[in-house]
Order: structure tokens, then C-alpha cells, then sequence
């Protein structure tokens, strides 16, 4: 097992408490493209995603033209990190994973950005060899997949990694300069230029690297999956694991790459930030697949994150089926955060408290009961949380609720995990709460999640910012010193969403 990097917050800090039945992990994942912090609840070894913020840094955009890191790139990662460090406060070091990868571990000034992580947070980055990010990467697909056989590619921002996986192959990956970054991203894509670019930089690899089953790790790949669906009218959308075969995945690919801009925009279901990269994605995998022979391409969820999970648990944890564990450790009832949902009531109170009722003096339970269950669908696939959660809400076997409370409860355990105006089931719903209190429920679900995204479910967090109605205006305040690090890129998405669904001005103050 690699040394981790010391990514202690405070060394006089207590270790986060753990339930002897599940632990918790985080890593912090500095790439080309994105800096990202996934905190995860491992249960043997059933992993479960329980919290997962990005913000697209872009610190390789400038490598191939200038050798160093985007400035403004550098700006936001230190930005995201700094709000890693406070949302991990307590933590213990063994339980976070800090990495980085291809563009800091290329520019020139590189070694000067970890030092300033360093000086600035508190976190040491450990900065993974290419051959490591490959390696990582296979554990990862191991971890989703254990059976899978084949050749994995993680596509990132500036590099490729190829890794074989089948035990008689060469054990060692290599690092190509293939990701949309190193090809000439943000540009417009010219084809025929770009696609003889790519051909050069696989050829000494084809051959090596050949093989009829292959596991495209990566977001923008797992984006042209989930546009695939769209396109074949597939029923069920949960990307990990989906396959395509040689023709279906060169189609879809071949559709992507020769997409203006301007057209990737109007397609439903593609990442709004990926318009600018996507098409080199696709250049790249259409390539792959004619290089490589490649005959099945199977999408992982899982990478170079759980890779490093799987590689930290013990061998005995490693080795069980990731299916039965998970399947037992979904029926059974343990508390994810004992100490959220009560601080989640503490925390929003003071503004719902101003709101007219509209259960009267029910108000408060159904207020308290509704913070409760903002954890329920930390098991659940991150794509269906929204639909499951309300499903499993609306059909509890819970007492000391009636019909409107129960579909009160489930809508806003719907918002909680959903930004969609509607709730599944509308029929039922609209026949048993009023308009106003759907209104209601979508507003409680929306400040659960507020609050939950902005302390990164850290529950001691959430005393360090105050929420408030004062007139026609919603008041989201933080502490002195603590703006920055609480109110984000994506935090003050969340505010912005509670505050047009209580029909109130937005006032970061």
C-alpha cells in the first residue's frame, strides 16, 4: 500500500467519531479539468457516495501552450480546496486520500502550487506517476466490477491511462497525452488535424494495448453514454455499466466529435461544461476503438477515487462481493449522520419559522421529522436519489402521520435530493396536498439540501452561517472569515434555487 499523504487538518483536531459497523473516507482529487472532494461510507465492501463537490478549475487548460498551470485555474482550485479543508475539520488523516494528476504533476510550476496548497490548507497532495493514475484507475473498475477482464482507459483533462487487467497481461500502465486539454480544448475541433494527432501518440501503444473488451473510466465518457441511451431510447439511465458494442459506441462517437459547439448545446442530457471538450473525447474513443480493436466498451462509474478505497481496505474486506455486501448493508438500518438532521432543524428554523403555516401546529414536527430524513438516500444511486427517496417516504410503514403529512414529507424528501419542479407521482400528490403546500415542501427540501451541500454534511459547520427571512429578502450570512470557504460555486446555486422557491430576494451578506 502506497504511503498516504498526511492530509490532517489540525493535528490537536479529534478523529471523526465512527460507528464500529462503517467507516468514512474522503479523497481529494486535484486533475486537469476538475478539483473534487468525495466523501464516501464504506461498509465492508459496499461503497456508498455520501457527498460530492467539483469545481471546474481547468489547471491544465494552459499546459501545452505555456507549460504551467492556468493562473485563473490555480485561483478556483485553492478556492474549492480551502472549503475542503473546512468541510473535512476533524477528520482523521488515515481517512483522506489527497491526490493529483496529470497537469500538476507536468507544469513547471507544479511543485510551486503544492506548496502554496500546502501553506493555504493544510493539505499535502500526493502527486500520482502516470503509471500510479493507471493503476488506480483498474482498481477502481476492480472495485465496481470484480470480474472485469479487458483493457481499462482513464480519460482526464490532459492524459489518457491504458492498464491492462487480465492477471497473465503486462502488469504496468502507461500515460498518454490524449485528453482534450494536450489535443488543442477549448478550441474548436478540427477533425482531420486532430484525429492524425491522436494516431501519433497511440501507435506505439496499439499493438500493446489491444484487446476486445475495454472500460472507459471518465466523466466526458460516461457523458456519450448517457447520450447514447437517450438516442436508443434505453429505459434504465444509470451509466455504470452500461455497454455498447464496437458499431453503437463508434456511432455515438462519430455523432459527438462532429458537433459544433452551438449544437451540443441543444442536445438534452449532455453536461453544460463539457460542450468545449466532449468532441476531443469522442475523437479519442472513436480512435481507440479502431486502434485497439475494440469490440464491447463497457462505462465505469468507478476510477481512480475508489481505486484508492478499494487498495486502503484490509484483504479480507477487498476480497468479499461488492454485490452481497451491498445488498445486505442497504436492508440494514444504521444512522448516517446522527447529528445532522437535529442541526439541520436547528439551522433552518429561524427562517421557516417565519413562513405562514400551512399545517398549523403540525408545522414544526413535520419541519423536524422532514431534516431527519435528509440522509435516506445516501445509499441510493446519485441519479434516482430524488425518485427513490419519495417512493420510499410515501410508502414507510411510519406512524403518527396522515395522508397530507405523508406526501408533504416525501415531496420534500424529493427537493431534497432533486431540483425538478414536479414531484414523481403528481397524480396522487395533487389529490392530497393543496398547491401551497407542495409549495411548502419544496422549499424545506430545498434548504435541507442547502444545508447539507454547504456544510458538506459536517453538522458543526452549519453553525458557522445563519439563514434568515427579513422582509421580501432570504439572508444566507456567514461568519467573519468563513464566506469563501462556506458559500461556494455551488453553495450559492443552492441559496439561489431556496430563495426563488420562497419567491424571495437572495442576500449573501
Amino acid at each position: 500500500m502506497w504511503p498516504r499523504a498526511d492530509s490532517r487538518l489540525s493535528r490537536d483536531e479529534p478523529a471523526a467519531q465512527q460507528d464500529p459497523g462503517f467507516r468514512q473516507a474522503a479523497v481529494i482529487d486535484v486533475g486537469s479539468n476538475s478539483v473534487r472532494l468525495v466523501i464516501y461510507r464504506l461498509e465492508g465492501r459496499a461503497i456508498w457516495t455520501i457527498f460530492n463537490e467539483k469545481a471546474l478549475a481547468g489547471l491544465g487548460r494552459d499546459l501545452p501552450r505555456t507549460g504551467r498551470l492556468s493562473p485563473e485555474g490555480v485561483e478556483t482550485a485553492l478556492a474549492a480546496l480551502r472549503r475542503f479543508r473546512a468541510t473535512l475539520t476533524g477528520w482523521d488523516r488515515a481517512e483522506i486520500f489527497a491526490v493529483a494528476t496529470a497537469a500538476v504533476r507536468e507544469a513547471a510550476d507544479g511543485p510551486d502550487f503544492l506548496a502554496r496548497v500546502e501553506m493555504e490548507t493544510g493539505i499535502r497532495l500526493r502527486v500520482l506517476s502516470g503509471a500510479e493514475e493507471a493503476r488506480y484507475a483498474a482498481l477502481g473498475v476492480i472495485a465496481g466490477q470484480p470480474d472485469a477482464a479487458g483493457v481499462v482507459g482513464d480519460l482526464g483533462g490532459s492524459s489518457l491511462e491504458l492498464v491492462h487487467l487480465d492477471p497473465s497481461a503486462p502488469p504496468d500502465g502507461i500515460t498518454l497525452a490524449l485528453g482534450p486539454f494536450a489535443l488543442g480544448a477549448p478550441q474548436a475541433l478540427d477533425i482531420d488535424k486532430v484525429r492524425r494527432l491522436i494516431d501519433q501518440r497511440i501507435e506505439a501503444a496499439a499493438l500493446r494495448f489491444r484487446t476486445r473488451e475495454f472500460h472507459a473510466v471518465g466523466g466526458a465518457w460516461r457523458n456519450l453514454a448517457l447520450l447514447h441511451m437517450e438516442m436508443a431510447d434505453y429505459p434504465l439511465k444509470v451509466a455504470h455499466q452500461y455497454e455498447m458494442n464496437r458499431s453503437d459506441a463508434l456511432d455515438v462517437a462519430r455523432f459527438v466529435a462532429r458537433q459544433s459547439k452551438g449544437s451540443l448545446e441543444r442536445i438534452q442530457g449532455l453536461s453544460k461544461k463539457r460542450f468545449d471538450t466532449l468532441p476531443y473525447s469522442a475523437l479519442v474513443l472513436d480512435a481507440l476503438i479502431e486502434r485497439l480493436g475494440i469490440e464491447r466498451l463497457v462505462i465505469s462509474a468507478y476510477g481512480l477515487r475508489e481505486g484508492l478505497l478499494l487498495e486502503s481496505m484490509s484483504p479480507e474486506e477487498s476480497a468479499r462481493d461488492p454485490l452481497i455486501e451491498g445488498c445486505e448493508a442497504l436492508t440494514t438500518v444504521r444512522g448516517l449522520s446522527a447529528d445532522l438532521g437535529p442541526a439541520l432543524h436547528a439551522w433552518l428554523a429561524p427562517a421557516f419559522d417565519q413562513l405562514p403555516p400551512v399545517f398549523g401546529a403540525r408545522e414544526p414536527v413535520l419541519t423536524a421529522a422532514a431534516c431527519r430524513l435528509a440522509d435516506l438516500g445516501a445509499r441510493l444511486h446519485p441519479d434516482h436519489r430524488g425518485e427513490l427517496a419519495f417512493e420510499q417516504v410515501l410508502r414507510a410503514p411510519l406512524a403518527g402521520m396522515n395522508h397530507p403529512e405523508r406526501a408533504f414529507l416525501a415531496s420534500a424528501a424529493f427537493a431534497r435530493h432533486s431540483s425538478a419542479p414536479t414531484t414523481p407521482n403528481m397524480t396522487t400528490v395533487g389529490k392530497v396536498l393543496s398547491a401551497d403546500r407542495r409549495q411548502r415542501a419544496r422549499a424545506l427540501g430545498t434548504a435541507i439540501r442547502l444545508g447539507c451541500d454547504l456544510s458538506g454534511r459536517n453538522a458543526a459547520l452549519l453553525d458557522r452561517c445563519s439563514l434568515a427571512i427579513d422582509g421580501d429578502r432570504l439572508v444566507l450570512t456567514p461568519q467573519a472569515g468563513w464566506g469563501d470557504i462556506l458559500l461556494g460555486e455551488q453553495t450559492a446555486k443552492r441559496a439561489q434555487t431556496l430563495a426563488q422557491s420562497l419567491r424571495l430576494k437572495l442576500l449573501l451578506a
